[in-house]
Order: structure tokens, then sequence, then C-alpha cells
């Protein structure tokens, strides 16, 4: 069964299953003890922390090991902000970071910096965020739901012109390469890149103030209390050593297995929207949205035919809110589907992939009752004061778009469609629609309940 989710959790790297086993046995001690199983406990971590520090291209009593990815970004963001308290309490985001970014911003003055609709930053747009009271700015290397790469070397001299440190979250692009130089802070995450999980890593530059907002504890220069998961650390290390050894040749043939899926699911299911940066992208990452399409059923049905894949729809979340990186570029979010190629995915397995799409799609469609096609153009006299209201109240995306294309034939070109649904993804996926299938979206009017979506026919 093939698994195409790697940008959630990537499978274990044989070496860091053969470095975990062997640190079990010989990692086990207390590092800090000067006793000899101590001593070998020590020459494992700095040999581990030695290995991670030049794939993250920063010197080794610069980079700590953390419980996790999310830890180390907590941490950052937390110990940055304490370390320039005298400065203030303004943090600049972009709106596209990690939820444990946004997260941890909302403990401070928060700014989020917006993107395009590729999901790229503007370094304009960062360097306009930026206020005298401004203590960080976050900046992730690559987007974990759409695989568009950051100019982190813009944003870094934007914000050295400005004297703030740059946090820069780079758990989805340490696989394949370091960070652009400029950095101040950097957070990874190993089971990303085929280490186990729990372990995370933080560098922190020297000359950089840091804080730990955690109560003082002797390991990890402070920065990360309690007793390291010692064995999981040799094995995200080895592991990260290993993923980078191959990096080169393996980024260059998933991107073109990633290129074939980018252009042929256009041709396979019809109103399909390919998301995300065409070439600053991670190479084996793609995102799509199907039109007419509940998430988890697409999932469910993709499940059902062999392949495990993620989305940002709002009904595959406990949370029924759209993804608030679909959000932020202003694309469709129902009917998402992200595809992340682990290592070794072979073009048979993406074929198929591509063969059994179209079919699972079309059944959800029909299943909700979607139109098939986009129906006859007929062009009657315009009448702009004429008009219909589609009630899709207590519906959840897709259905309030699904009963917007059902009727915007029966409105003469220059009428309007208003639909009426208290469902947050529809301010995404309503607008979407009208752009994929060029009609005119006049914007959102209050309403007695929900809100009122209004769209004219142009066509």
């Amino acid at each position: 069964m093939p698994y195409f989710d790697t940008a959630s959790a990537a499978p274990l790297h044989p070496v860091a299953r053969e470095a975990l086993l062997a640190a079990l046995d010989e990692g086990w001690a207390d590092p800090a003890r000067l006793y000899r199983e101590g001593r070998r406990a020590r020459l494992l971590l700095d040999a581990a922390r030695e290995a991670a520090a030049e794939a993250v291209g920063c010197r080794p009593d610069e980079l700590v090991f953390t419980p996790s990815g999310t830890a180390a970004l907590h941490s950052a963001v937390a110990g940055a902000m304490a370390g320039r308290r005298r400065t203030g309490r303004h943090v600049v985001v972009s709106a596209v970071e990690h939820s444990a970014v946004l997260h941890a911003a909302e403990a401070y003055d928060a700014t989020a910096v917006g993107v395009d609709r590729t999901g790229r930053l503007s370094p304009a747009d960062l360097a306009a965020a930026l206020r005298p009271d401004t203590a960080l700015a976050c900046v992730q290397s690559a987007n974990h739901e759409v695989g568009t790469l950051q100019p982190v070397g813009e944003a870094a001299a934007v914000c050295r012109a400005a004297g703030v440190p740059l946090l820069v979250d780079a758990a989805q692009s340490l696989a394949w390469g370091p960070a652009e130089e400029g950095w101040s802070l950097l957070a990874g995450s190993a089971h990303k890149w085929g280490g186990p999980p729990g372990v995370g890593l933080l560098a922190v530059r020297k000359g950089t103030r840091f804080a730990p907002a955690h109560p003082a504890d002797e390991r990890e220069s402070g920065r990360s209390p309690g007793f390291p998961n010692l064995p999981a650390v040799v094995a995200a290390a080895a592991s990260l050593r290993a993923v980078r050894a191959g990096a080169a040749d393996e980024a260059a043939r998933l991107s073109a297995l990633v290129d074939l899926i980018r252009t042929r699911v256009p041709r396979l299911v019809p109103d399909t929207e390919v998301v995300g940066h065409a070439t600053a992208r991670l190479p084996h990452l793609v995102t799509f949205s199907c039109l007419y399409v509940d998430g988890e059923a697409l999932l469910g049905g993709l499940d059902r035919a062999g392949f495990s894949v993620s989305s940002g729809s709002s009904c595959t979340s406990s949370t029924l809110t759209p993804s608030h990186v679909l959000k932020a570029m202003g694309v469709l979010s129902e009917g998402n589907i992200r595809v992340s190629l682990p290592p070794g995915t072979s073009r048979a397995e993406v074929e198929r992939f591509l063969d059994v799409l179209p079919s699972v799609v079309a059944e959800v469609r029909a299943h909700l009752g979607a139109p098939t096609s986009p129906g006859p153009a007929p062009a009657p006299e315009p009448a702009p004061d004429e008009g219909l209201v589609v009630d899709a109240l207590g519906k959840r995306c897709p259905i309030p778009v699904i009963e917007l294309a059902k009727v915007i034939d029966a409105v003469p070109v220059g009428g309007t469609v208003t639909v009426l649904s208290d469902d947050e993804a529809a301010a995404l996926d309503i607008p979407a629609w009208c752009a994929m299938r060029s009609q005119d979206y006049l914007g959102p009017q209050s309403a007695p309940r929900g809100t009122a979506y209004v769209v004219r026919r142009r066509t």
C-alpha cells in the first residue's frame, strides 16, 4: 500500500533503525556522568550533535536536541522573546507558518504577514510589518501543506537590516538541504526526515539574545530541560546524515514524479486546482483541491484504493475550520489532497495513483449530487435585477458550492445568485469556484444568520 504522506511523518529510515538499536545497548547511561558508561553516552551525544550541526549549518555548541519539533518552535519563540523583552513584545509571523509557531505567537503582540496565491511571502511585506518594538520574526523555509519555498535569504536580509532575529522552521526542508543563510534561530523535527518521533532540534546562533522561558536546567545548554532520549537522538542524527547523502539525486527523481502529478491531475479530474508554487517548491510534495468533493470522503476512497494521503480540508479536521494555509492563500479548501512522496517512490506507484484518482473523485461527487459538467452556456438577455437565493444554512462545504453550481444557469447573464451559508469554508470556496468557473464574485453581505455570498453570472 503506497504511503504518500511523508510530510506528516516519514517512514523510519533503515539507518535510523540500526542506530537506534545500537544506541539502546550503548547509550542508556547519563551522559553527564564521568564513569565509563556515562562517558560512552557522552561520546554518542557529542557525535550526534556534530552530525546534526553539520547538516543544519551551525556550530555544534549552537544546537540542542528537544523532545519534538513543536517543543523546539515553542522554546525558540519564548526564548527569543524573553531574551529581547526590553525591545518589546511584538512578533511578526507569516500567515502560513505551522500552527506551533502561530499558537506560540498568540502570547504576544503578533502581526501575520500575508502571502500570494502560491503561498509565497513577499520580503517587502515582511519589512513593512517590522516595528521598533519587534523582538522576533518567524518565516518557515518551506510550507508543510503546499510545499512552497519561502525566500529565507531575502527575509533574513530584511531582518538583519532592522536588527530583528529571524526564526526559521526548517522541519520540511532539512532532509533536502540546509536553510538559506542569515537566520538567527532554526528548528527541525526528526520524524520529517526519517528519524524516530520524539526528537527535535533547536539551533541558536551565537550572539542571539535568548533566555529560556522554563525553570533552569543544566542539560542542553539550559535550552531543553530533562534527560535526553539518547538512542532516539543518535538515530535522528544518523538518519539526517544518511538522507542528505542521497538528497540531490532523490530530489531530482521525486520532483519529476511531482511534475507528472501536477500536469496530469487537472487533465484527469475536471474542476481541479493545483495549489502552491510550480517551481519554488519542495521536490516531493504537491497539493490540489477538487470542486464538489468532501475531503474526508475523498481520503476514505483513496485509502480503500490503497493510497495514504493527507488533506487540508476542514471536513477532515476536528475543528471543522479550513486550513489556515489555504485560507491565507485564498484558494479552494474543500476536496483538498496533499501528496508527499517518500524516498524510493516508483513511477509505477504514481501512475497507479493517477489511474484510481478520477474514479474516486467521481464517486464522491456522484454521492453528493454534484454537477457532472459545467453545462451549456446560453446567453439570454442580461437582467441584473433578477436573482436567486440558495439557502445552504446548516450545510457544510462542498454542499453550498454544489447548490450554487446547480442554479447558476437558471439566472440570466448579469443576474445574481446569493448563497446563504454558515460554514466558514464557504468564504474560501465560493470565491474559488467563481475564479475557476469564470463568474463574478461580488463579495459577502451580512445576513440574519450566517453570511450571504453574492455571485453574478458572467457567462
